[in-house]
């Protein structure tokens, strides 16, 4: 069990460090847009989690907790980026 323990840790550095990467392109989308309304993109959504699903499948994985995942990362990130929208322009 140690071992499985080890190697789930080591992926969590990884998942943290790509976590890290696409916050750092949410505070440039947060830069880059013009207005508030755009941060919701409802069909980017839709987009990022049908490729996520299909992924999901691609490798094997059940696809229903990777879309669950994913919806729990997309609101984050459009907490995240409304605020540092906001941030930006105050």
């Amino acid at each position: 069990m140690a071992e499985v323990r080890a190697e789930i840790d080591a992926l969590d550095r990884e998942i943290v460090a790509l976590l890290a990467d696409r916050l750092h392109y949410i505070d440039e989308a947060a830069r880059l847009k013009q207005r508030r309304d755009q941060v919701r993109d409802e069909a980017r959504i839709a987009d990022v989690l049908a490729k996520a699903k299909k992924e999901a499948q691609r490798l094997s994985a059940d696809p229903r907790v990777i879309a669950a995942a994913y919806r729990t990362l997309i609101e984050s990130c459009i907490a995240h980026e409304l605020e540092e929208f906001d941030r930006l322009r105050t």
